[in-house]
């Protein structure tokens, strides 16, 4: 049998969750949302949700991939094996792998987006439009069926390059790389934007509390989604991640530093974006890859060194984008790995292939088939894993699975949350999902 990968340091795996968290939900849609929903309005229940989801889904998914030591599929057919029905539980955990892969793929085209315009702030295309339309049709051409072929293609062999090198060398050297250099460099985006003038009026409409958006349940609905689907909860990332995790890691305490580094990334991307739409008098009512490849390039070519600027950011984004490609790709090859026994480089380009062909065929239809993803697969795959971990595997084997690694027994509250409130709320989302055409 295969020894199984692992990480080699806790920081390593840290900073992969972290990696795999934080992404364009962070960046173009977290503005957006603390815009529209009242500021801090939108804030204080944001914060309510990530540390909930943080205290229940987070540390669920790693203990129950680490218990197990394998991805979705096996994890859920030794759940199920304990009442006799492995092959039903392997079944479902096909649901959670192909989510991921379907996601994987539609990401895939997002990130030739972003890589080209990274490679485009440094030959000068990116900023060269005349005025918003013209960076509307650069974008539009190059969103439409087959307008972006070889970065996107580029950005797939970039991942899979890295993916080769397996859990260790590869996930986990990368992400010590790219994640800190990321919140450097937003941290430096957010310095150059606090002393552009205006930038004062940005901060008041983060930070304002409005009444009567705080009292709105919509507020509370988006801020719920925004959470959810920022922690990466969906039955396979975090899992299989967790599978690579030895017995002595601390699971709460390193769900705690995903989480809290995942609404700092959050947070220095509203710093950012927000005060410097205030610096032009523009509202952020965008969100979306609008925000990321017209509003925002053409706001930053208007700004003192834009194409400095220009280059930090976008490729600070290509750094978030990569960590979360690459973890949305290591589920389905683990499970080729897995299932086939084929080996780490084998698997991704079997996977590699799959994604080559199919994120070609969907690019000009891409946000249809990222919005049917998060609308229906990842909650429901969260909602699954949890069900598996606590209503079928059960109390006893929670709490030892919780508790390995730890100095100190976790809250005997953790149990009872997660199975009366985290699970109901999945599937919650789900339900909110369909009915308002996305929270997340």
């Amino acid at each position: 049998m295969r020894k199984r990968e692992s990480f080699n340091s806790r920081w390593g795996f840290i900073l992969a969750c972290i990696g795999s968290a934080v992404g364009m939900g962070n960046i173009w849609m977290f503005p957006t949302r603390v815009s529209l929903y009242g500021g801090g309005a939108f804030l204080i229940p944001y914060f309510i949700f990530v540390i909930l989801i943080g205290f229940t889904g987070v540390i669920s998914e790693m203990s129950f991939g680490r218990a197990t030591r394998s991805g979705p599929i096996d994890a859920f057919g030794i759940a199920c094996e304990s009442r006799g029905h492995r092959k039903a539980g392997e079944a479902l955990g096909w649901i959670p792998v192909l989510g991921a892969l379907a996601m994987a793929i539609g990401y895939t085209v997002v990130m030739g987006w972003i890589l080209k315009y990274t490679i485009g702030t440094f030959t000068g295309a990116v900023l060269a439009p005349a005025d918003i339309d013209g960076f509307a049709g650069a974008f539009g051409s190059m969103a439409s069926s087959f307008g972006n072929n070889f970065w996107q293609t580029a950005a797939l062999v970039i991942c899979m390059i890295i993916l080769m090198f397996g859990v260790g060398s590869g996930i986990e050297k990368a992400n010590k790389i790219m994640m800190p250099v990321f919140f450097v460099l937003f941290i430096i985006l957010d310095i150059y934007v606090a002393f552009q003038p205006g930038a004062v009026d940005g901060y008041h409409y983060i930070f304002r509390v409005d009444p009567k958006a705080l009292s709105d349940p919509v507020t509370w609905i988006f801020a719920l989604g925004q959470a959810f689907f920022s922690l990466s909860v969906a039955g396979n990332g975090t899992l299989i991640y967790g599978s690579y995790l030895p017995d002595t890691e601390d699971v709460p305490a390193s769900a705690a530093r995903v989480a809290f580094f995942d609404t700092i990334a959050a947070m220095l991307a509203a710093l950012v974006i927000i005060p410097a739409m205030a610096t032009t008098g523009a509202q952020l009512d965008q969100g979306g890859p609008g925000l990321l490849f017209i509003y925002l390039p053409h706001l930053i070519k208007a700004m003192p060194g834009g194409r400095i600027i220009a280059i930090i950011f976008f490729a600070a984004v290509f750094l978030a984008g990569m960590s979360s490609l690459m973890n949305l790709y290591e589920a389905p090859i683990a499970t080729i790995q897995e299932k086939t026994g084929l080996g780490r480089k084998a698997s991704c380009l079997v996977i590699a292939a799959i994604g080559i062909v199919v994120s070609m065929l969907i690019q000009g239809i891409v946000s249809d088939w990222m919005d049917v993803l998060s609308i229906y697969i990842c909650p429901l795959g969260a909602g699954l894993a949890g069900i598996m971990f606590f209503w079928v595997l059960g109390k006893k084997y929670v709490e030892k699975q919780v508790n390995t690694g730890r100095e100190k027994p976790f809250t005997g509250l953790f149990f009872p949350i997660c199975k009366y409130i985290y699970i109901p709320i999945c599937f919650l989302v789900l339900i909110l999902g369909i009915a308002l055409g996305g929270i997340g």
